[in-house]
């Protein structure tokens, strides 16, 4: 895998057209899987009362979620990569549809542990063919605004489908945020068939396991995915608690715990957003994709200390924006790196970028749950991690300056 080298630069980069209206289907599911991934933690209260097991037993189902992404999606994006993005990308979307379809017939802990098992695995096959599919079809100079755009319209999942999810437990009872997905993401099928190509991708020669630790003989991208596993580990480790720590404080109903969503998705899409136009101008201005990786860590470490510890419901909520808005640059800078560094790849390092991201989570909620206070653990996991992720990414930032 070639390593990551920097553009000639420019003094401004060229303006090309970018057609959003063709990757409305995949931004549609970008946007369901969004409302998917921050929808447990509101409801973790009202599920774990309704199938009469600790909140802690509950998060297992997010748990069983990150960590089957976690094992099977560099297996699943080679397949895209070699075999192409329309066939991983339609299974995983079919699969989805089941999946949520099961979680809202769950009755027990064993069925919903399960269901979320079989969505990990389904978005494990869908996403990193998203992320390529955009990567490797929409314009060079807006390809970081483009990526950005898609993680932006995946928060947009919280300041939409979260909330809606909640009003909707509050009506009708967890279940039917379930049904709701499963039915949004088989209606993304039709567009699906229609805008995306179902060619294969040349992907790299060899043997399969070769071809999938291919991502990790990158130096640069090695060390940013060390460093995404425990910015993840401290970011969506403590947002798994993030619903019960607000009740604990606050006692917020399910339905206020849906509409901290809209702040946790509107700092998602202020950061994605620019994170991606600031990773554009980077490029074409010569220098590295990760200048800001430092600075994304620091704003974690802040919104989380002021979320979980901070005094008064405003300044909580001012933590939950900032804490999202890091979280959301963040992302799309790791992204629009893994999208440029290997073309021939784009999936299978995609893959293992969302990976370690979940592989973080489940091993955050882990150690945030073994705290006997969720409060006390999302803020000493938290904030701790974040602190080690900055320090982490100015070492990958110092490192791609010197190279």
């Amino acid at each position: 895998m070639a390593s990551v080298s920097a553009s000639p630069p420019t003094s401004e980069a060229p303006a090309q057209p970018f057609d959003r209206l063709r990757y409305a289907g995949v931004f549609l599911l970008l946007f369901l899987f969004g409302t998917e991934t921050f929808l447990v933690s509101p409801l973790l209260p009202t599920i774990a009362d309704s199938i009469r097991v600790s909140e802690a037993a509950a998060a297992s189902s997010v748990t069983a979620y990150v960590l089957v992404y976690a094992v099977f999606a560099p297996f699943l994006g080679l397949l895209s990569d070699r075999f192409g993005r329309r066939r991983t990308l339609i299974a995983g979307t079919l699969l989805f549809v089941l999946s949520n379809a099961a979680a809202a017939l769950s009755t027990g802990l064993t069925l919903l542990v399960v269901s979320r098992a079989v969505a990990g695995l389904a978005a494990a096959a869908a996403g990193p063919a998203i992320w390529a599919h955009i990567a490797e079809t929409a314009p060079d100079a807006v390809r970081g605004r483009a990526l950005g755009l898609g993680m932006a319209l995946f928060s947009a999942g919280q300041v939409i489908g979260v909330p809606l999810g909640g009003f909707l437990a509050g009506l009708a009872g967890w279940r039917s945020a379930f049904w709701a997905l499963a039915v949004g993401t088989a209606a993304a099928v039709p567009l699906l068939l229609r805008q995306v190509g179902g060619s294969a991708v040349q992907g790299q020669a060899g043997g399969a396991v070769r071809a999938v630790l291919a991502g990790w003989a990158d130096p640069a991208l090695r060390r940013a995915l060390l460093v995404n596993t425990v910015f993840h580990a401290a970011n969506l480790g403590a947002y798994t608690f993030l619903g019960a720590v607000l009740v604990q404080r606050f006692d917020l109903s399910v339905e206020a715990l849906g509409l901290v969503g809209v702040l946790v998705g509107a700092g998602s899409v202020v950061g994605s957003l620019l994170g991606g136009r600031l990773g554009d101008r980077a490029r074409a201005a010569g220098r590295d994709d990760l200048p800001l990786l430092p600075l994304w860590g620091l704003l974690l470490a802040a919104g989380i200390g002021l979320a979980v510890g901070g005094p008064g419901i405003v300044l909580a909520l001012a933590g939950v924006t900032v804490w999202f808005l890091a979280s959301g640059g963040f992302v799309t800078d790791q992204q629009t790196l893994a999208g440029t560094v290997a073309p021939e790849l784009r999936a299978t390092s995609s893959a293992w970028l969302t990976s370690t991201m979940y592989a973080g989570t489940g091993l955050g909620a882990w150690a945030v749950g073994s705290f006997a206070d969720v409060a006390v653990g999302a803020g000493a996991v938290g904030v701790g991690l974040a602190v080690v992720a900055a320090a982490g990414g100015w070492l990958v930032t110092a490192r791609l300056q010197r190279a």
